[in-house]
């Protein structure tokens, strides 16, 4: 005898279907507008970035990342406060990221200095990039991780420091000739940076709704000061502090539980 299926459970196979259901008015698709608003301005400073360093106005390639990374921290609060998260704003999210944080550093670094060296150049250019795609491949296919943490030095970190270097050594009227070697070897310890297992704190559980004391208002005004003062020298090296804290915390962590497995 064939099974008879309950009527409710015919209705939710159908919702699930987009079918509607009696006097249901089928469900309306679409995407919101404000978050992923934000996400194409972040974008747009990327491809922007491009522009400006194919013309050699590497200042402003420079300027315009930084734009960007500070769009891409904006973007995912701002759906969360106005509860408008969707998996396409997060697939969106993702796609702008390879491009601004991605293609366009080692872009302004090919087209900076890495060009010099010809094929050499070109592939470690591509290394980035490459190491940028599978960084954001692994975040987005993680599905129980400490939220604390980001496993590897993240792409907008990375991104900030490529920026902040070019800016500084153009601010400072230095030819990118100079620093060829030095790019070559920072692009490749970024690229390994963030495909490794590196501990970086995500700072994430900053709660930024809740009561702070008078002194940490104080000290972000003198943060903004600082960096208005010289945005470039700043940026860089908080930057690369950044960078260090990864190892360092790395090898922190590996000898506590190298002295709690001894008393074990």
């Amino acid at each position: 005898m064939p099974k008879l299926k309950h009527p409710k459970l015919k209705a939710l196979k159908r919702r699930k279907r987009g079918v509607p259901v009696g006097g249901e008015r089928p469900a309306r698709k679409g995407i919101y507008i404000l978050p992923n608003l934000f996400t194409t301005a972040g974008l747009f400073a990327g491809f922007f970035a491009i522009v400006q360093a194919s013309k050699g106005n590497y200042e402003a390639a420079a300027i315009a990342i930084f734009i960007a990374l500070v769009i891409d921290g904006l973007d995912g609060r701002i759906a969360r406060l106005t509860r408008t998260t969707s998996d396409f704003g997060s697939e969106y999210d993702s796609l702008s990221d390879m491009i601004s944080f991605g293609l366009t550093p080692a872009l302004v670094l090919y087209d900076w200095t890495l060009h010099l060296r010809g094929k050499l150049g070109w592939l470690v250019a591509f290394i980035y990039v490459a190491a940028v795609a599978l960084r954001l491949a692994r975040f987005n296919t993680q599905k129980a991780h400490d939220k604390r943490y980001f496993q590897g030095l993240p792409c907008p970190a990375a991104a900030a420091m490529a920026a902040s270097l070019v800016w500084v050594v153009t601010n400072y009227e230095q030819r990118g000739e100079d620093w060829l070697m030095v790019t070559l070897v920072f692009t490749v310890l970024a690229a390994l940076a963030m495909v490794s297992n590196i501990p970086y704190r995500s700072y994430k559980d900053l709660d930024l709704k809740g009561r702070v004391p008078f002194v940490v208002l104080l000290i972000m005004v003198l943060v903004l000061v600082v960096i208005s003062f010289d945005p470039a020298r700043v940026l860089f090296a908080m930057s690369l502090l950044y960078f260090l804290s990864g190892p360092v915390s790395g090898v922190m962590f590996y000898r506590k539980k190298r002295r709690a497995q001894k008393k074990a």
